[in-house]
């Protein structure tokens, strides 16, 4: 890069000059020629971080470029936990919950607001509900939606998504983009790392306009940043296999824990992963599993299936217990005996099969 020169007088420079005869003579020797100047030159060199300045300049608007303007609707333990790796990300993050966390918002980089009416008057580019399950309906019946733009993209990142995708359909303007979602970590299960932790989306209502797809990119790849395992999928298909591992998750983890699961001395490995399930689902309100029972039309399913396993397994165990039993009383008499199984056969009316039937069976 070229230095940066300029005139000064001599009387007025304290840096070193140097002066040269333009025309020397022969007697003059060759290494000590000097011209008398009135003005001398100053060489001042330019920053030599310049270009290492310029490429932070340009990897800032790049990043500036990237970032959205996204405002969390319920700023509760879950909203915070996104809102860490939000504000580290770059982005801009505006905030509203029922209850005062100026201080807690200010701390992680987030703009809080007590009203929502100032919030949407911000125009943030996403909007992210993280209500709980049971309050969603009624907060989103109390938002001012005509202060956003009408093309405004609505999150939702409730663990029960028919329901979710239900009523935003059902309570949305129609030009607002709808993204159902849900990671499947919390602030316990991610507070450490979210790589390879699940990500699970689906697209309800996206525009064909390339700024808003892109827009709904951008957000999808806040996670895919921190190494989550983005899975696509319907609603309906997130809660089948939610009520088959995050509703009995959960309901094992209560029962445990309505147990008494204590530590000791001598636990075994499986029994540290029952005390790390216990403390997982332990931190979660039970308003939460609550919502994913109520919401969730394949949870009474499970739990009916849980409980006629508890079922079986009794009659397992008092079914041997039976045996050693008889065995105590009668000795090895029954040994040798083979016994038959004894099937009830009923008639398509319900009767008991006649005397004939039975005669002939045990023939």
């Amino acid at each position: 890069m070229l230095p940066l020169i300029s005139t000064v007088p001599q009387t007025l420079s304290p840096s070193l000059s140097f002066h040269f005869h333009p025309f020397p003579s022969s007697s003059t020797p060759s290494l000590s020629l000097h011209i008398p100047l009135k003005n001398t030159l100053r060489i001042r060199s330019i920053d030599a971080a310049q270009p290492y300045d310029y490429e932070s300049h340009l990897r800032t608007q790049h990043l500036k470029s990237q970032s959205l303007k996204i405002a969390i609707l319920g700023f509760g333990n879950f909203g915070q936990f996104l809102s860490k790796t939000l504000s580290r990300q770059g982005h801009t993050l505006l905030a509203y919950s029922r209850s005062d966390y100026t201080d807690i918002a200010k701390n992680l980089g987030v703009t809080f607001y007590s009203n929502p009416h100032d919030l949407f008057e911000s125009h943030p580019e996403v909007v992210i509900l993280c209500t709980s399950i049971l309050s969603t309906e009624k907060v989103l019946q109390t938002l001012p939606f005509q202060r956003l733009k009408r093309s405004t993209l609505i999150v939702d990142v409730l663990s029960v998504k028919e329901f979710a995708k239900n009523i935003l359909l059902k309570y949305l303007p129609v030009e607002f983009d709808i993204l159902c979602t849900h990671p499947m970590f919390g602030p316990e299960s991610g507070k450490i790392s979210w790589v390879g932790l699940p990500f699970v989306y689906d697209k309800v209502r996206i525009g064909n306009e390339e700024d808003r797809i892109t827009r709904v990119e951008r957000f999808l790849d806040v996670f895919a940043k921190e190494g989550c395992r983005m899975v696509e999928m319907t609603c309906a298909e997130h809660d089948r296999y939610a009520a088959g591992s995050q509703f009995v998750t959960h309901t094992m983890g209560r029962v445990l824990e309505r147990f008494g699961l204590d530590s000791s001395p001598i636990n075994t490995k499986g029994y540290d992963t029952l005390l790390d399930l216990v403390e997982n689902t332990g931190g979660d309100s039970f308003e939460l599993y609550y919502g994913l029972f109520m919401y969730n039309k394949n949870a009474m399913e499970q739990l009916e299936r849980l409980d006629m396993a508890f079922e079986a397994i009794k009659k397992e165990l008092f079914g041997k217990l039976h045996h050693v039993y008889r065995k105590q009383l009668f000795g090895n008499a029954d040994e040798g005996a083979e016994e038959r199984p004894k099937v009830q056969k009923l008639l398509h009316n319900g009767a008991p099969p006649s005397d004939d039937v039975v005669k002939q069976e045990t023939s």
